[in-house]
């Protein structure tokens, strides 16, 4: 019979020292591969698979090497999470001192950017290891309240010995991933850390609460900077003939003019003036204007069907950021997925012959009356991928050549995805290894899915290609 898992918030409130002596004897056990006295929590035993998986050493504690102040400095200004901090502050700063906890914001690569609170904490932190500029990325350090959430996008509580690496099992931490509004890509993380008796059953929920703040406010700075934007656009739109858009720097729409209003145009990854071809809108001229760009498409053009020998490079194999390239007939341009997104086009890709809305439904929630929201997302996809895309049913174009890169274990694809039918390719995955077969994806098929380096020619379509590069 299946062990319950152990209710670690509401153990540890009452007696934190015991659950710590247990959680030692949970993860010792664990690590050994015996059997635990209780289950872990299905968080934290899937981090630890993937920590073995991947070769961190539990024993020792690993120091990558610092940011310098520097480079600090610089992603600091590059970061929008800079622009939420007072928010972080006021949320977590003032309760977090008296708690003695610390409140560590990090990048998306894991790197700790701001750290703030209690001296003592602080200098506690220190000692191993958790300083600016230190990268606590989980395939760094283990399994931990920074790196942990940004795999699983979700928010994670790390109490004691559920910290992958011992040294670490003297701490608690509660971490809660940001993303950006727009369009779900990961900015970074808030965690608040401290020692086991500051531990609180409610803090992950504080710590949450807090980002989801943090992230309303992104969003209204958005919508400010779009009006600013539409302000300046409305007078040169007026004066225009033809089709026009007024876009900013990442492409989000402020206005148009003779032509549909899109949410976003997908720019090319460094935007200069003159001509250009996007994949919306086909021959276009940028100008820039104000803190974006003004977007002229040529007369003649309208949304082109891409010439054959289209190449399509889905790359799943990072833990935390996934991308779509597309080289050939529409130029060369790339774009980060959504975590929903990356499903989406992963289930496409490995089913070239196409799915209903109700399978992909299936296939997403378990539900194929779930078709609305299917169908929501694909026309959200369809703003940048939208010319290379057949519907009736739902797949990529027969001309494309479409080519998925996994990860070097594949059971480590998209982590933080609960979506059936990768966790039955996850799950097929680890069947194989475990059974002594090399690792395979066959849930669903990758029967057109070719492998291979992007760019470079491919001679078998019968597997998607497992890269280790990050």
């Amino acid at each position: 019979m299946a062990r319950p898992p152990i209710n670690v918030p509401r153990f540890a409130a009452v007696d934190a020292a015991r659950a710590a002596r247990v959680l030692h004897e949970v993860r010792d056990a664990a690590l050994a591969g015996q059997h635990t006295p209780v289950a872990p929590r299905p968080v934290i035993e899937e981090s630890w698979r993937r920590m073995l998986r991947s070769g961190v050493d539990p024993e020792h504690d690993v120091r990558a090497g610092l940011l310098s102040a520097e480079e600090v400095r610089r992603r600091r200004e590059e970061s929008p999470l800079r622009d939420v901090l007072p928010v972080l502050r006021q949320g977590l700063l003032s309760v977090a001192d008296v708690a003695h906890h610390i409140m560590v914001v990090a990048d998306a690569e894991g790197r700790v950017l701001w750290r703030e609170g209690s001296g003592q904490v602080l200098r506690k932190a220190d000692g191993f290891g958790f300083e600016l500029g230190a990268d606590w990325a989980e395939e760094t350090v283990g399994t931990n309240g920074v790196g942990t959430p940004a795999v699983v996008r979700r928010p994670v509580q790390v109490f004691a010995a559920e910290h992958f690496v011992r040294s670490h099992a003297a701490w608690t931490c509660a971490g809660a991933p940001i993303t950006d509004p727009r369009d779900g890509r990961l900015l970074g993380v808030v965690d608040v850390s401290g020692p086991l008796e500051t531990m609180h059953p409610a803090t992950l929920a504080w710590v949450d609460a807090v980002a989801k703040l943090a992230e309303a406010r992104l969003r209204e700075l958005h919508t400010r900077s779009l009006e600013r934007l539409r302000a300046v656009a409305a007078p040169v739109l007026a004066r225009l003939g033809g089709r026009a858009a007024v876009v900013d720097a990442g492409g989000w729409t402020a206005a148009v003019t003779g032509m549909p209003y899109p949410g976003r145009i997908a720019l090319p990854k460094s935007p200069s003036a003159g001509p250009c071809r996007l994949p919306a809108l086909g021959p276009c001229v940028l100008e820039p204007l104000a803190e974006g760009w003004l977007v002229r498409p040529s007369p003649e053009s309208a949304e082109p069907a891409p010439a054959g020998g289209t190449r399509i490079v889905l790359d799943l194999s990072r833990p935390r950021r996934w991308s779509v390239s597309v080289a050939g007939g529409a130029g060369d341009w790339s774009h980060e997925l959504t975590p929903r997104h990356a499903e989406l086009l992963y289930l496409l890709a490995v089913r070239r012959e196409g799915r209903s809305a109700s399978g992909l439904a299936e296939d997403m929630f378990g539900d194929p009356a779930r078709r609305v929201t299917v169908r929501a997302e694909l026309s959200r996809v369809r703003r940048y991928l939208g010319g290379f895309l057949e519907h009736r049913p739902y797949r990529f174009r027969e001309e494309a050549d479409v080519e998925v890169l996994l990860p070097a274990d594949p059971r480590d694809l998209l982590p933080h995805s609960t979506a059936p039918a990768v966790v039955r390719g996850r799950d097929t995955a680890g069947r194989d290894t475990a059974g002594g077969d090399t690792p395979r994806h066959d849930t669903p098929r990758h029967d057109t899915v070719r492998p291979g380096t992007p760019g470079r020619d491919t001679a078998r379509p019968d597997t998607a290609r497992r890269d280790g590069s990050s």
